[in-house]
C-alpha cells in the first residue's frame, strides 16, 4: 500500500508521519528503520512541511532522456552521467528559491523524479535495488546555468548546482509507487513548461541505484535525481514554479 511521507515543523521542532488527507499522522523513531504510530494526528495547515528527509547527499543525472538527447544531439551514455550537490543547497515545498547575490544570469529550473535511499547500498544488482529504495520525490534540480562554462577548461557543475535553495525536493515521499507510467510536469506561473514520460530514460530508476552504488555507498535519506528531459528554462524573478508528480504532490516555490 502506498503511503506518502513527510516532514514537519511545528512549535520549533522537526516531526515526520504519514500523510492522510489533510492530517498527518505522526511517527517516532526513525522513517526509515521502523517508525512506529504515536496515535496523535496533525492538521497539515497547521505545520510547516520540511524536506521529507535530510540527505547526506544529492546526485543528479545528466543526459538521462532520449527525447532530449535527440534535440540536443547528444548519445546514450554507457555509465550514468551525474554530478553532486551540497547539502548545504536543500530546500523544501514553500521555501523561497534565492537568486545568488551579484549573479544577474539565468536561473534555470529542471523538474525531474528523485529516488530516496531507505538502507544503506553498496554494489548491489538491480535485481536487489527495490530492497534499498524507499521511495520516490519530487525534485527541482536549479541551476545557476550561465555560470558553468565561465572557464573553458573546466564545467563548473557543482558550483551552479549548489547554491543556498538550488537543491529542491517534496513535497512527500511516496512508497510503493509504480514509475513505469509516471509524468514529470513543470508548470511556471500557470503554463506548463515541462510534461514528460519517466518511461523515456535511458537509464530506469533501478539501473540508477545499481550503477550508483557500484561507484559510493548511498546512505539512507540520499535523493538521486533522474535528470531531466526538454523543456527545462530559466525563471523570472518573482515567478511562481511547480513540479507535479501524480502520486507524489506538488512542490511548489516562488524564485526571488
Amino acid at each position: 500500500m502506498r503511503m506518502n511521507w513527510v516532514r514537519f515543523e511545528r512549535d520549533g521542532g522537526p516531526g515526520f508521519g504519514q500523510l492522510d488527507g489533510a492530517d498527518i499522522i505522526v511517527c517516532a523513531g526513525d522513517m526509515f528503520a521502523a517508525p512506529s504510530l504515536t496515535g496523535e494526528r496533525v492538521p497539515l495547515a497547521n505545520v510547516r512541511l520540511l524536506t521529507p528527509c535530510v540527505p547526506t547527499k544529492m546526485i543528479g543525472l545528466w543526459n538521462n532522456f532520449a527525447e532530449r538527447a535527440a534535440k540536443e544531439g547528444l548519445q546514450r551514455p554507457a555509465h550514468p552521467l551525474y554530478f553532486l550537490k551540497a547539502n548545504s543547497c536543500f530546500a523544501a515545498n514553500g521555501a523561497t528559491i534565492r537568486r545568488p547575490t551579484g549573479y544577474t544570469g539565468q536561473v534555470v529550473s529542471e523538474a525531474e523524479l528523485g529516488i530516496v535511499i531507505g538502507r544503506r547500498c553498496t554494489a548491489v544488482s538491480v535485481a536487489a535495488a527495490p530492497e534499498f529504495v524507499f521511495g520516490y520525490t519530487g525534485v527541482n534540480d536549479v541551476t545557476a546555468r550561465d555560470l558553468m562554462r565561465t572557464d573553458p577548461a573546466f564545467v563548473h557543475w557543482t558550483r551552479a548546482k549548489s547554491f543556498d535553495t538550488f537543491g529542491v525536493f517534496g513535497p512527500t515521499i511516496a512508497t510503493e509507487l509504480d514509475t513505469a507510467n509516471l509524468r514529470v510536469r513543470a508548470v511556471l506561473d500557470g503554463q506548463t513548461v515541462q510534461d514528460y514520460p519517466v518511461s523515456d530514460m535511458f537509464f530506469s530508476p533501478l539501473e540508477i541505484v545499481s550503477h550508483l552504488s557500484h561507484d559510493m555507498s548511498l546512505e539512507p535519506g540520499d535523493v538521486i535525481a533522474c535528470g531531466t528531459s526538454v523543456g527545462a528554462g530559466a525563471m523570472p524573478d518573482g515567478a511562481l514554479i511547480e513540479v507535479v508528480i501524480d502520486g507524489i504532490g506538488c512542490l511548489r516555490n516562488r524564485v526571488a
